[in-house]
């Protein structure tokens, strides 16, 4: 879906004449939003049918194939504003779910098929864009499998589309190794509470982003199930490596406040702050991102931390509302050029296409590490990098994990960027083109995946007084 006016092949980023200074709210977050969305919707199919509301819940083209196919086999939600209430309704007749270009939403989607917290018991066919046929689900469907979900290829092994028997994913123990994604694990942990015989995930060696794990075990314990819910680290106990997560299917559930009514908040998306921060400090401004701590638990906030070792400053705002008591907000300020400097964005993933088309802009290389994940994106990410800065006469060396990203020279080349139906290259070379004159975005409204009005707040940023 996309809120912006009707946009045109090929976009022109004119540069900015001064630093930007802006304060703005970014959308919902989109990996919180997917969390609590699935959530809601287990929530809604236990027996006392508890509803959820979702304020500031993330609208865009993931969330809304999310929420057409979970309404396919029973749950309702309607808008009220910009917040999202979920309950339970009769199952509709529509067994084929198509998710797009969704990968979190795809594999979220294929474990709450087999477990189908409502009464569905039918074959489900789960499938999705062209692009998504392409991308990794064979390790995640095994491990549905070994949980006990009847789970077919219908076309192609390994590859979407998939037949899934609902109310088969029974449950039990697991061990789990290094996964191409994490997201079939975190779908795993968000179906835990529907499954008879529990859910017990044994990790050999460190897991596959694991901060995405943890967002997911938050979600948890936010929507109401922290009580059958054990967590098992080596080192320190919130910040050591997960070794073991356990949820117990006839815990006590501690006063089921996961059968009552709830209303939960979706912070700001820390994946869609990194673009206004990159676009202050590469024009020599500053942005208040409001709503986001800078000690949020998403993820993508260690880009911050990251343009701060780079030589921006972070400051935290805190203001009392009324209404919700201390909100607080990070401030990112620039101070001077941008060095060069080694990241590894393991545990950021999403942040990493920003990270590096920014530091063309350093003064020094830059080397990336932990950038597997990448390759099996919305688009292999590190390719669509390297091309989109060596056509803007840049030089950029990588490997199956990595990329070395040198700095762009000092006369600009103009290039067309080709984002290969990515909203985060889209986005990334966007904010590029506010400093680089010549720089144009192909295919523009592909943004609408994680933020239909991104080119209407990019325009709020450039105006800003």
């Amino acid at each position: 879906m996309s809120e912006d006016a009707a946009l045109p092949e090929l976009m022109s980023v004119a540069p900015v004449t001064r630093p930007i200074n802006a304060s703005m709210r970014v959308p919902g977050s989109k990996s919180l939003s997917n969390r609590h969305l699935l959530l809601a919707a287990v929530r809604a199919g236990r027996p006392r049918g508890a509803a959820t509301t979702l304020k500031g819940f993330l609208r865009c083209d993931d969330t809304e194939h999310l929420i057409a196919a979970l309404a396919s086999l029973g749950t309702r939600a309607r808008w009220s504003g910009e917040d999202l209430m979920v309950d339970a309704t009769p199952a509709g007749s529509g067994k084929i779910l198509n998710l797009g270009d969704g990968g979190t939403p795809t594999r979220f989607m294929l474990a709450y098929a087999a477990s189908c917290a409502h009464s569905c018991r039918d074959w489900i066919t789960v499938d999705g864009s062209a692009r998504m046929r392409e991308r990794p689900i064979a390790e995640g469907v095994a491990m549905l499998q070994a949980l006990g979900a009847r789970v077919e290829w219908i076309e192609a092994e390994g590859r979407l589309p998939v037949r899934v028997l609902g109310g088969s994913l029974l449950g039990g123990a697991l061990e789990v190794g290094r996964t191409a994604s994490s997201q079939f694990v975190s779908a795993l942990l968000l179906v835990a509470p529907t499954l008879e015989r529990g859910l017990e995930l044994k990790f050999v060696g460190e897991p596959t982003s694991a901060t995405y794990l943890e967002l997911s075990l938050a979600a948890l314990v936010q929507a109401g199930f922290g009580a059958p819910l054990t967590v098992e680290r080596d080192g320190s106990a919130n910040g050591g490596t997960l070794r073991a997560i356990r949820f117990r299917r006839d815990a006590s559930s501690n006063g089921a406040t996961e059968d009552s009514a709830l209303v939960l908040s979706i912070e700001p998306d820390a994946s869609s702050a990194v673009y206004p921060a990159a676009a202050a400090v590469l024009t020599g401004g500053s942005v208040v991102l409001e709503g986001l701590p800078r000690l949020s638990a998403q993820p993508d906030r260690i880009f911050l931390e990251d343009l701060a070792f780079r030589g921006a400053r972070l400051e935290t705002q805190t203001e009392v509302r009324p209404s919700a008591g201390h909100a607080e907000s990070t401030r990112v300020v620039a101070q001077g050029a941008l060095r060069g400097r080694d990241s590894d964005y393991s545990k950021a993933p999403d942040a990493a296409v920003m990270a590096m088309v920014l530091a063309a802009c350093g003064s020094e290389p830059s080397l990336f590490t932990g950038l597997g994940t990448l390759r099996v994106k919305e688009s292999d990410r590190i390719a669509a990098v390297a091309a989109g800065l060596r056509a803007l006469g840049g030089t950029v060396e990588t490997g199956d994990d990595w990329a070395r990203v040198h700095p762009l020279g000092q006369a600009p080349v103009a290039a067309a960027i080709e984002t290969v139906q990515d909203h985060r290259i889209a986005m990334a070379f966007a904010v590029l083109g506010l400093v680089r004159p010549g720089v144009s975005i192909r295919n523009p409204s592909c943004v609408a995946k994680s933020w239909p009005r991104f080119w209407t707040a990019l325009q709020q940023l450039r105006t800003h007084p």
